[in-house]
C-alpha cells in the first residue's frame, strides 16, 4: 500500500486500485491548481499498466464538490484558465482514459461537482448526497452537463435539471439511472472499494476495448461503430483480439474455471 499527498489531492494505492481523495475544506471546491494536480494524476493512473481502476472520493461529511472555486475565480483565476491534461477536475477531457472510475459521493454534489462524477463510469453515493446543477444563477452555463446529461437520462428531465438548476437527491438520481448505490455514509468507502476490487479482478483489456467503443460511438452511427469493432479498428479491440487474455477467458469457460487475466 502507498500513501501520497500532493496539496489537496491524496492518492492511496493498493494492488490495482487508485483511490483519490480531494480534500480542500472547506467545501472541496477546485481551482486552477487543484485541477491541474488531479491531471497529474489521473494520467499517471492512465499510464501506469499496474493500475486498474480508481476511486474518486471527497474528504468529510457535508461536500463531495461544488465545482469551480468562485473565491480563486473572483481572485483571478480565469474560467477558460489551464485546468490541466484532463480538463476539469483531472478526468473531463483527459483522452483514453480506457479504465473504469468508480466515484463516491458523499454529500453535495453539483454544478461541476455533478459535472466531475459524470466523467466516472460508476457512481455510488451515501443517503444524504444531493444534486443540481446552479450555474444559471451565476449567468453561466453548466458546460460538459449540457453535452453530456441529455444522453444519460430523459431529455426532458435533463432539460428540467438544467433550466431550473433545482436540487434532486440521490433517490431521484438513482431513479433516472445516474447512481449504482446508495449507502449509509459510514459505508460509502467500504462499498467502493468492494465494488473496485470486483473490476480489479476483471479483464482489463476487456474493460479498456468497453470504454473505448462506447466513448467513440457516442459520435458515429450504429452500423458505423460496429464494422469498426469487427474489422478490429479501435486499437483497444485490435489488441484484445490478438491477446493471450482472449484465450484464456475461452479456455477458463470450457474448462469451467475462473481465468487469471495478464492484461496481455
Amino acid at each position: 500500500m502507498k500513501d501520497r499527498t500532493e496539496g489537496p489531492i491524496k492518492t492511496r494505492r493498493e494492488g490495482g486500485i487508485l483511490e483519490v481523495t480531494l480534500d480542500r475544506p472547506k467545501a472541496n471546491a477546485i481551482d486552477l491548481a487543484t485541477s491541474r494536480i488531479m491531471g497529474d494524476v489521473f494520467k499517471a493512473f492512465r499510464d501506469d499498466d499496474g493500475l486498474r481502476v480508481a476511486i474518486l472520493r471527497a474528504e468529510g461529511e457535508k461536500f463531495f464538490c461544488p465545482g469551480w472555486d468562485l473565491k480563486a475565480a473572483a481572485g483571478g483565476d480565469a474560467v477558460d484558465g489551464d485546468y490541466g491534461v484532463g480538463g476539469f477536475g483531472g478526468l473531463q477531457e483527459l483522452p483514453n482514459l480506457n479504465k473504469p472510475v468508480i466515484a463516491a459521493v458523499n454529500g453535495i454534489c453539483c454544478g461541476g461537482g455533478l459535472e466531475l462524477a459524470l466523467s466516472c463510469d460508476l457512481i455510488l453515493a451515501s443517503d444524504t448526497a444531493s444534486f443540481a446543477l446552479p450555474e444559471i444563477r451565476s449567468g453561466t452555463v453548466a458546460d460538459a452537463a449540457s453535452i453530456k446529461l441529455p444522453k444519460r437520462i430523459p431529455y426532458h428531465v435533463a432539460m428540467d435539471l438544467l433550466l431550473t438548476g433545482r436540487w434532486f437527491d440521490v433517490d431521484e438520481a438513482k431513479h433516472w439511472g445516474l447512481i449504482k448505490e446508495i449507502c449509509p455514509p459510514e459505508e460509502l468507502r467500504t462499498r467502493a472499494w468492494d465494488l473496485a476490487r470486483l473490476l480489479e479482478s476483471g479483464p482489463p483489456l476487456v474493460f479498456a476495448a468497453i470504454k473505448e467503443v462506447v466513448r467513440e460511438a457516442e459520435a458515429m452511427r450504429f452500423q458505423d461503430a460496429l464494422n469498426r469493432i469487427t474489422k478490429r479498428q479501435f486499437p483497444t479491440v485490435d489488441r484484445l483480439y490478438g491477446s493471450e487474455d482472449l484465450h484464456e477467458g475461452q479456455r477458463a469457460f470450457t474448462e469451467k474455471r475462473d481465468p487469471v487475466w495478464k492484461g496481455r
